[in-house]
């Protein structure tokens, strides 16, 4: 990470999130998604993003977490991992934050297994606890069905 890592905070279930912003390219409305026949549960589908193709994971179903979201459209924050596009689709999109490294701190050991997986680590933050995401982690999904 960065002297000062900033992170795009967004929200899952209530649940605070923090995305490297280096990796973080667009904020968007997603439209005209195209469904993925036989794929993981975690891709919603294809999206035309200006002239590209970028492939529409749910957060929402990446972490675990049951239920749909609010009513109306979801957001989704464009990232890139290994030359590829995706739009994270999320509840909220929030502000961008500059963090202390040595403020960011290791997992709880209670957290549940799947989110661990996920994260670089915690923060707290005014009462509420920021996940700091790996994104390639969360983009690896391919491999956690391989594996199973």
């Amino acid at each position: 990470m960065a002297d000062h890592p900033e992170l795009v905070t967004v929200t899952v279930a209530g649940q605070l999130l923090g995305l490297p912003i280096h990796q973080v390219h667009d904020v968007f409305v997603p439209s005209d998604m195209t469904p993925v026949p036989l794929a993981q549960p975690e891709v919603t589908g294809l999206l035309n993003l200006r002239g590209r193709v970028v492939t529409a994971v749910s957060l929402r179903r990446r972490m675990g977490i049951d239920g749909k979201g609010p009513a109306g459209r979801p957001m989704a924050v464009g990232v890139e991992s290994r030359g590829e596009a995706y739009g994270l689709l999320v509840d909220e999109v929030g502000e961008v934050l500059r963090l202390d490294p040595k403020a960011i701190q290791p997992n709880p050991v209670h957290m549940d297994r799947r989110w661990v997986g996920l994260s670089k680590g915690v923060h707290q933050l005014d009462g509420r606890l920021l996940i700091v995401l790996d994104v390639d982690a969360v983009l690896a999904f391919d491999k956690d069905s391989e594996a199973a």
